[in-house]
């Protein structure tokens, strides 16, 4: 098998066994005009699926045209994140101390943005990551957020 095959094969098994969230996109602003469909910033909510009560809003850039419309575009690596609670705090399990909880397709299937949950027990808080990866090469751009737990609330660790 040649390297570029392999890749390609490898890049593959990875986005379908990485966890997939279902988004729903709560606004968007149009940043560069298009004929064919604009280049714009959306705004997405994600439900941390283990701490409910707990939702995060991911800004990312999403590129336009043919290409975007198509879903064969690589959006870029710029990504924000805040998360918050936003009702009753419930752990539907115990949390791993680090886990990728977030994952979202950024190019057809080389490029992916995640959003990692760490637990901060010494705070009692719980923080997300996000960032983007590659293949071939990551990004070193992230953004990331944090969620203090209510009192009397203490995360259940693995």
């Amino acid at each position: 098998m040649k390297p570029t095959s392999l890749r390609i094969a490898l890049a593959t098994a990875v986005a379908l066994l990485l966890p997939s969230a279902h988004s729903e996109e709560v606004g968007s602003v149009n940043t560069n005009f298009r004929i064919t469909g604009s280049d714009r910033v959306v705004v997405e909510a994600y439900d941390d699926p283990i701490v409910q009560g707990v939702t995060c809003y991911v800004s990312r850039a999403r590129t336009g045209g043919v290409k975007g419309t198509l879903g064969i575009a690589e959006d870029p690596t710029e990504a924000s994140i805040a998360c918050r609670q936003v009702g009753a705090i419930h752990f539907t399990g115990p949390v791993k101390q680090q886990a990728d909880v977030f994952s979202v397709s950024m190019s057809l299937i080389f490029k992916s943005l995640h959003v990692v949950r760490v637990v901060d027990a010494k705070r009692n808080s719980l923080v997300y990551l996000t960032y983007s990866d590659r293949v071939v090469s990551g990004s070193a751009k992230n953004s990331v957020s944090a969620v203090p737990m209510p009192a009397g609330t203490t995360i259940p660790l693995k």
